[in-house]
């Protein structure tokens, strides 16, 4: 894999690192604070989801840091990176399932672009973790999006 590769296909896991840690957060908030009448289902749902993020997101900076990379961490690495805005406490379940519906997207598409960059650097186990992180992604948007009246 040659520099301007691997550097292009760094930034893409970067992005997806970002995104992927942003939404877990995400989830995680939403896990503490969803209420309603479907709250046992959702609760069990976002617990589901963000255990999942918790380990992707170590996954993908395990990966950056083999190709030769520092991962990004923090809040402020991540803020620059991820374009999952902040949603705040004060939202209805049925709003936390439209925001992490939001949030499974905007992933799948980030993981989309490095799958892309990672397979014009021929750089299969990247390739590999992106069409893993992309099923996930799919398929948990299509769970939540069967959730929503």
């Amino acid at each position: 894999m040659g520099a301007n590769s691997s550097k292009a296909v760094i930034d893409g896991l970067s992005r997806v690192l970002a995104d992927s840690y942003t939404l877990y957060i995400k989830t995680h908030g939403h896990h503490w604070n969803v209420e309603g009448p479907n709250f046992p289902a959702l609760h069990a749902m976002f617990e589901d989801q963000y255990t999942e993020l918790a380990d992707a997101v170590d996954q993908i900076a395990e990966r950056i840091r083999a190709l030769g990379a520092k991962a990004p961490a923090g809040y402020a690495a991540f803020a620059a990176l991820t374009e999952i805005p902040e949603s705040g406490t004060d939202l209805t379940a049925n709003n936390m399932v439209a925001d992490l519906l939001a949030g499974h997207e905007a992933v799948a598409e980030s993981s989309k672009a490095a799958l892309e960059a990672a397979e014009k650097a021929g750089d299969e186990v990247s390739v590999d973790i992106m069409v893993q992180r992309i099923t996930v992604h799919d398929k948990t948007a299509w769970m939540l999006r069967s959730t929503l009246p």
